[in-house]
């Protein structure tokens, strides 16, 4: 059926490469020497829960998976969509390690049959003036976006605002080391996302 899907003009969606995640360390050393922004040692999974015993004990041995590696306990929250979000912390130093336990949370879920559910993970970027980024991994396109949150301004009815001078000279900083998401479109806001 794959030529019938050309002669409708339909593509096939960009399949995970979940080990682009390991490309991060590297890249967030450029992203330093260019902009100032340093790991906070914080990153996200989100995902949609599934309902049912199967995936709630998904979630119970991907939380002692990572609990046992003497960092702080995970955290699970839900947003305002539905989706749940899973939070690992580690030290600003430990980049690495945040990465192997980001990846191996996305490779459990995708493992089980639930890659379907997963969203993006995040991890989060500050620099010394305070200001926020987050490199967002996108599962269903296999690539990286950049995202600014600006603080809401007092006075100014504007609660949320995106630095996007800043997203675009990162992506200009890292684009030869990450595949950095080519259509803006897709370069989601995550108001409110756990870790930024």
């Amino acid at each position: 059926m794959r030529w019938w899907n050309v002669l409708m003009g339909r593509s096939e969606p960009a399949k995970a490469d979940l080990d682009a995640l390991f490309a991060l360390p590297s890249a967030a050393v450029t992203l330093q020497a260019a902009t100032g922004l340093a790991p906070t040692g914080v990153g996200a999974v989100c995902f949609r829960s599934a309902e049912g015993g199967a995936f709630a004990e998904l979630e119970r041995d991907i939380t002692q998976l990572l609990n046992a590696g003497g960092g702080p306990p995970v955290e699970f929250s839900k947003d305002s969509f539905g989706y749940t979000w899973l939070l690992v912390r580690r030290g600003p130093d430990m980049l690495g390690d945040l990465v192997t336990d980001l990846h191996a949370v996305n490779s459990s879920l995708e493992a089980a049959g639930f890659g379907p559910s997963l969203l993006c993970s995040l991890i989060s970027f500050t620099d010394p003036g305070g200001r926020g980024l987050a490199l967002v991994y996108l599962y269903k396109q296999g690539t990286f976006y950049p995202f600014a949150p600006l603080p809401a301004e007092h006075g100014t009815g504007q609660t949320q605002r995106r630095d996007n001078a800043l997203e675009l000279q990162v992506r200009g900083a890292i684009g030869g080391e990450l595949e950095i998401e080519p259509d803006l479109g897709r370069w989601f806001p995550l108001w409110g996302a756990p870790g930024l």
